[in-house]
Formats: C-alpha cells, sequence, structure tokens
C-alpha cells in the first residue's frame, strides 16, 4: 500500500506503525520458527513489480518458499522501494481518535509485548505507562491484517500448569528450549494449520508429540497436497483458474465476465449436479491421496465438514517429508476430546486421559479485530468493524433482503452442513478487553473490503488485508491499487461502476439491476488531466453491497470464517476481476480472452 500510494503521490509525507521488530508480518523475523514454509510453490508467491529470482534471493522451482526466504524478499521490497525508512518498528498502536474536522488521532508508543516470549496475553505495565506520541493525519489505513493477535483460551488450572503454555505465535521464542531434550512430551492442542506446523517442527526433531483436536471444535482442517487431480495439477495454480472458479458459488462472480456461464453452473439442475460432482471428486482425491482412511490415527486428522464449504480452512502439505507417517508411527499421538483441566505439567482430557506435558502450545486461532481502540466510543460499526449487538442479525430486514437474494441466486447454500452437535466456543484468556472472537457477533462490514460505508463519502479511512487468501499478492496489490485511487479521487466515473456495464449473464434482483447492489457515483470530468470534481458516493446502495458481500460468506463457508470477515478460495480471482474493472482496467489479462 506504502509503495502503491507513493508512485501516485511521491511528495506525500507517509510512514508506517508497525508492532513488530521486523517487516513481513506473518513473515518477520521473529516469527520463523523451525520448517515454515509458504503453502505456495516458488513463483505464486511475489509482486509482480518484483519478481522473486532464484539468484539473489535462493527460492527454487517447484518447492515450497522457506519462511526465511519470504522474509528476505519482503525486507528486499521495502528497501528497494524506499519503504523501509518510513517503518517505525516496535511500536503499538493505542488508541485512534476521529476529529472534528475530520482527521485522525493516532497515540501510539513502544510495543509491551516486543520483549515478551510467554505468549498472547503477557503484558507489561511499565512499557504501558510510559508517555504516548501522537500523530495526526488525514489520511489512515488500518492493515494490522487477521493475524496479529493470538487468541489464547482459557485452561482451568493453567496458574498451576508450571511449564511454557504459550499460542503457536510463540513457536519460534520457545522451541530451541523445549527441543533440546529429547526426552521432552510436547501437547498441541488446536487444528489449525499452525497445529500442523507445530507437530511436524517437533516429531521431525524426534520430540515425541500429543496433539489434542477439539471435540467440540469443528475437527481437522483440510490438508491437500500440493498435486492433485489424477492429472496431477498444482493446487496453488488450479485455485486460480477462472474456469474452474465458475464451480464456486460466487456473489460478485458475475464480475469475471462469464455471469451466463455462473448461471448455468448455480441456477440450474444439471449445472448444480456438475457442480457438486466436482467438489466431490476435489474431496475425494484429497482423502484418497492423504490416506486418512488407510490407518486409525490418520483417521482422526480426516476432515469432519465437507471441502465445499471450507475457504482458507484449506491449506497445503508443504513438509519435506510426509506427516502422517509420523502419526502411523505413533511420534504424533491423535486425541478427539477437550481439555478439562491443567495440573503440574498434566493435561487432563475429557475423556479421563491424563498427558504428559513439558510444553503446551495452543494453535487457536486469532483476535480478528484490531486491538486499537477507537474514540469517540460506540464507533466500531460505523468503521465497519466487528462488534456486539444485543439484536438478532437477522431481524435487519436489509438483511434479510440479501439473504433472500443469496439463497436465490445460489439454491445449493440453502443446505447448509450440519454444524457438530457438541460444538461451543471457546473461551478467552481475557473475556473483558472486547476483542474475543467468539463474542463478537457482527463482522467485518467493509465497502470493497476495504472501506467503511458511513465514511466512504471522506475518502479518509481505509483497510488492507482484513481477508484470508490463497492469493496473498495479488488481493494486496488490487487492493492497493484500489484505495490508491480512491483516495485521490480517481475512481473511474459512474459508467464504468454502473450496474449497465457488466455483461450479458448476470443474475438481476437488486437495486436497479446490480447484482451486487453496485454504487452508483457521479463525478463530472475534466480535461487535461486535471483534478476531478469529488465523486459522490451514494450511500444506501454502498451499505446494501458490502451487507450483501458481507452475508455472502455467512451463507458459503459457513464451516470456515466466513459469518466473521472475508475468508475466500476460488473467490478471490472474479473478486480482483471487480476491483480492476471499478478502476477501469482490463481484469482479462492473459492474451486469450478467457484466461
Amino acid at each position: 500500500m506504502v509503495k502503491t500510494y507513493l508512485d501516485v503521490n511521491p511528495k506525500a509525507n507517509v510512514f508506517a506503525l508497525e508492532s513488530a521488530s521486523s517487516v513481513g508480518g506473518v513473515w518477520s523475523e521473529e516469527r520463523m520458527y523451525p520448517g515454515l514454509r509458504t503453502n505456495n510453490l516458488y513463483d505464486s508467491f511475489e509482486y509482480s513489480d518484483y519478481p522473486m529470482d532464484e539468484e539473489t534471493f535462493g527460492a527454487k522451482a517447484g518447492e515450497h518458499i522457506p519462511g526465511t526466504v519470504v522474509h528476505k524478499y519482503l525486507r528486499s521490497y521495502a528497501e528497494k522501494f524506499d519503504i523501509h525508512r518510513r517503518i517505525r518498528f516496535g511500536t503499538w498502536v493505542k488508541t485512534v481518535e476521529r476529529k472534528s474536522d475530520g482527521a485522525w488521532l493516532i497515540n501510539y508508543g513502544s510495543d509491551p509485548h516486543l520483549s515478551s516470549t510467554i505468549g498472547a496475553g503477557s503484558t507489561n505495565d511499565s512499557a504501558v505507562s510510559r508517555p504516548l506520541k501522537q500523530i495526526l493525519t488525514k489520511k489512515l489505513v488500518i492493515s494490522s491484517g487477521l493475524t496479529s493477535e493470538p487468541f489464547l483460551p482459557h485452561i482451568p488450572g493453567s496458574a498451576t500448569f508450571n511449564a511454557p503454555l504459550f499460542h503457536a505465535k510463540y513457536l519460534l521464542d520457545q522451541f530451541s528450549q523445549t527441543a533440546a531434550s529429547k526426552e521432552s512430551n510436547v501437547v498441541i492442542y488446536g487444528s489449525a494449520k499452525s497445529a500442523y506446523d507445530a507437530a511436524y517442527a517437533y516429531a521431525s526433531n524426534g520430540i515425541s508429540v500429543e496433539w489434542i483436536i477439539r471435540e467440540s471444535g469443528h475437527g481437522p482442517i483440510w490438508m491437500a497436497p500440493i498435486y492433485v487431480t489424477p492429472l496431477k495439477k498444482r493446487l496453488d495454480h488450479l485455485i486460480g483458474v477462472r474456469f474452474l472458479t465458475w464451480f464456486s458459488p460466487c456473489i460478485w462472480g458475475a464480475y469475471d465476465g462469464f455471469g451466463s456461464i455462473r448461471r448455468f453452473f448455480h441456477n440450474t439442475t444439471i449445472g448444480r449436479w456438475i457442480v457438486d460432482r466436482f467438489w466431490d471428486i476435489l474431496a475425494g482425491d484429497v482423502i484418497a491421496l492423504n490416506g486418512y482412511d488407510k490407518h486409525p490415527e490418520t483417521k482422526k486428522l480426516k476432515p469432519w465438514t465437507h471441502a465445499f464449504w471450507i475457504a482458507s480452512g484449506l491449506s497445503i502439505l508443504n513438509y519435506p517429508e510426509d506427516i502422517y507417517e509420523y502419526v502411523r508411527k505413533g511420534k504424533i499421538k491423535v486425541h478427539i476430546a477437550d481439555i478439562d483441566h491443567l495440573s503440574e505439567k498434566k493435561v487432563h482430557l475429557s475423556n479421563g486421559q491424563i498427558l504428559k506435558a513439558d510444553t503446551l502450545v495452543c494453535s487457536a486461532g486469532w483476535k480478528h479485530r484490531p486491538s486499537i481502540k477507537f474514540l469517540p466510543e460506540g464507533t466500531d460499526r460505523a468503521l465497519g468493524l466487528p462488534h456486539t449487538m444485543a439484536e438478532k442479525a437477522e431481524a435487519d430486514p436489509l438483511i434479510h433482503k440479501a439473504d433472500e437474494y443469496i439463497l436465490k441466486t445460489y439454491p445449493r447454500l440453502r443446505n447448509q452442513p450440519v454444524a457438530s452437535r457438541n460444538y461451543k466456543p471457546p473461551v478467552s484468556t481475557a473475556p473483558s478487553d472486547g476483542n474475543d472472537p467468539y463474542n463478537l457477533n457482527q463482522p467485518y462490514r467493509l465497502y470493497r473490503f476495504m472501506v467503511p460505508p458511513a465514511y466512504i463519502n471522506d475518502r479518509s479511512i481505509g483497510y488492507t488485508g482484513m481477508m484470508l487468501s490463497l492469493h496473498t499478492s495479488l488481493c494486496a496489490q488490487a487492493q492497493a491499487l484500489w484505495l490508491t485511487a480512491y483516495f485521490n479521487n480517481l475512481l473511474p466515473s459512474a459508467d464504468a461502476m454502473n450496474p449497465s456495464s457488466l455483461p450479458n449473464g448476470t443474475p438481476n434482483g437488486t437495486p436497479n439491476g446490480n447484482p451486487n447492489g453496485n454504487l452508483k457515483c457521479h463525478n463530472t470530468h475534466t480535461p487535461n488531466h486535471k483534478t476531478p470534481a469529488k465523486t459522490s458516493f451514494n450511500i444506501p446502495q454502498i451499505t446494501y453491497t458490502t451487507l450483501l458481500h458481507s452475508r455472502f460468506g455467512r451463507w458459503r463457508y459457513p464451516s470456515g470464517h466466513g459469518a466473521q470477515f472475508p475468508d475466500i478460495a476460488f473467490d478471490a480471482i472474479p473478486y480482483i476481476d471487480m476491483l480492476l474493472r471499478d478502476l477501469g482496467l482490463e481484469w482479462k489479462r492473459k492474451l486469450m480472452r478467457g484466461g
């Protein structure tokens, strides 16, 4: 975002506040635990304006990219484009206040978590009490992402455990100490990709692993080999093949220019039959390749929900060796149970088992809402942030209208998967901090997943990276282009963003015949590239579009995070198409128009 904004505004005073001590976010130096690699293979995890060449960075064709290489690449990118010097590392933002003149007052200081090696929830009161610094800015972009602040569940008896207990985010800090003794017994709690990573990291270093997957949770995630289908195609490439994206219901799908084809697949009986067979084949292929049913222990890692209903919950086996072989040999023992309580170096399970534990690693997810406190109080809803409402969302007539349209357009989504009968959300160790993801019953509501509708005519605030996708670098670049154009009042006129510009085959049924409640704006063109008149967005339509896209996630990915934030897989390419079309750019980039 910084690089793109400076390309358009080279004289702008731009800088970033970063709580970590190095660039990269999840790929920062302090999060480089042993064996960390990308899901993507080399050549699919880079920015278009800065190739990750093998000679410079050491990445090799046909291999998953080591985390250290990704960090090196991102640092090099930041230095190459004069971004690094603009980042203030080791800072945390305490409050952001909207001032009467429309500016944003940011209060920030030294990060109290920077020196912590214990994990989520650790604080340093002396650091908190240091004087805060202030910045007043006319434009603010929140880019904290969805995997910055760990969620640590409350486990009875934690105070008496008397052994390391930490979130997987802090695996690097704790790994060397635990792995020093081959007699150690590590317990891992959770079923996310980071749990797989931690289990592999310890087991491959000769450490015994007891892996607990909550009986009251959603079960194991989908883990696929990088090469799938009988044709052995790369999975990280397949989800970007436009033809295959048609098999996934997508409320903004018509922006790819193939609305009539999508309508055939999702609005006809034979089309839906074809779609179901596609997903059955894909899921069956993964299950067969992983051999879940060939051993009683690996069978415990077989996903509980169909692959159709998950997005970022589909991950890739990116390990040098077969992790399931460690399971079959008993190096990793899987338990389907809840933790009842802890005692000194022991984990007591709900089924009566007691596990010896020299370390407990929690792979329990993240607090998806930014930890920043926004002022004045009560502005979270207007800012499009997750929040809590007493009344049920379905009582809102606009939500009811959006749901009706979604289910009419994609009848397949009416048959929602049956949730686990035993499901219950975990309780946070800090239930009163207002950031417990399981207590926030309203999701992110951002137009194009970037701008809060209530502030869209201000051009003063936006968000980037508040979504999960395997197309991280592509989505980041598209969002940076869109936000930069938005901030600079350079989005095209109504003609380019009008529903009438959408192709034939676009579904009907929403205001003005627009499938997505798309914006209509008014922009007066001026000759000779002078600054155009300020575009005025239609807030009711913007609000409806935002609500429609948000609610779609709830229906499309109930077994993922769709009800909380944009959690997308095959939807990423049409999402990028939508942003490019908003910008008036060509969205079919290959020589063949269907590419």
